[in-house]
């Protein structure tokens, strides 16, 4: 069974723990670049940030269908990726960058790895 919108929100929102600014910030460093599975294109974690962008400033009330699913999408790849917390420094991990790709920032107060 599929969770409901009001179940995706409230996870949507514990796990996108990224401004729409830091994350517009973070998309355009080398290390947002640097990870992701690509073919010489933008990764998918990287259009994923995008996304996340654009939703971020969608209200509630006018998210559409596909946003929704989106949603639903980020919040399972955060949920899996926070599961595989990895050993040694995170600060510079490309566990960490791919991640914030995604609009979490495992390192802060509200992240999975503190």
């Amino acid at each position: 069974m599929s969770k409901s919108r009001e179940d995706v929100w409230e996870e949507w929102r514990d796990r996108v723990n990224m401004s729409p600014e830091e994350l517009e910030d973070w998309l355009k460093t080398e290390e947002s670049k640097s990870v992701g599975d690509s073919d010489d294109e933008e990764s998918t974690g990287h259009y994923s940030g995008r996304r996340i962008i654009e939703i971020q400033r969608t209200t509630k009330d006018e998210l559409s269908d596909d946003q929704w699913e989106w949603m639903r999408k980020v919040v399972g790849y955060v949920n899996r990726h926070c599961a595989q917390v990895p050993d040694g420094d995170l600060e510079d991990a490309t566990w960490r960058y791919s991640l914030m790709n995604w609009g979490h920032d495992p390192l802060k107060e509200n992240g999975c790895a503190t």
